[in-house]
């Protein structure tokens, strides 16, 4: 259920600066779009292999593109956020002599999105101490508590999809590069994330 609130703000400020770093006095034949900022990168053979199979193994699963309509729906897509999660760490893992390279960059903005919303729905859950519903058991939490999840759930959809749009960009595979799940796809959605201040790269030394 969608209600366009926005519960909480990523901070990638510190992922963003890391990136404009990264890739200073570099040249790069693919421009990557993140929040605020874009990059251009010169992906490795390896890494676009590994980001193929990112993008093939998450963009049809279901927590990326399903609607909650009840607490169990909730709880279905926490378990399954954290399965991607550590996909996502193990993929992290296998690449991590590449660590200055735009894929584990991009993996990082999405596991740091998913423990950002872990934090959101950790102080949500000191908020479920409403009694199960006597006659849907499966309502157990206060209203405004579950559409908090409903609307946090959405914006860490749209930040995973957008994620795996730039990660298929790496991996020059002909897919929306503005989002993988439909519904999910266009710009990124700017209010949800901290306005960093002017991003600086500092010289070389």
């Amino acid at each position: 259920m969608r209600s366009g609130d926005i519960p909480f703000q990523f901070d990638l400020i510190d992922l963003l600066t890391r990136a404009r770093r990264q890739v200073a006095g570099r040249i790069g034949d693919v421009t990557l779009n993140l929040p605020f900022v874009s990059i251009a990168v010169s992906p490795i053979d390896r890494e676009r292999q590994v980001a193929r199979e990112i993008v093939l193994r998450l963009r049809d699963r279901r927590v990326l593109s399903a609607w909650e309509c009840c607490d169990g729906c909730i709880e279905n897509a926490l378990a399954s956020l954290k399965e991607i999660r550590q996909l996502i760490v193990d993929k992290e893992v296998e690449l991590a002599e590449l660590q200055d390279g735009p894929l584990f960059l991009l993996l990082d903005a999405m596991v740091t999105g998913i423990r950002q919303f872990m934090t959101f729905e950790e102080l949500l859950r000191r908020d479920e101490d409403a009694p199960p519903h006597l006659r849907f058991g499966e309502f157990h939490r206060a209203p405004d508590v579950r559409q908090a999840y409903f609307d946090g759930l959405e914006i860490l959809r749209g930040h995973l999809s957008r994620c795996l749009g730039q990660i298929a960009v790496v991996a020059s595979m002909p897919a929306p590069s503005d989002g993988i799940i439909e519904n999910y796809q266009g710009p990124w959605q700017l209010e949800a994330y901290n306005e960093p201040p002017q991003l600086k790269v500092p010289p070389a030394a």
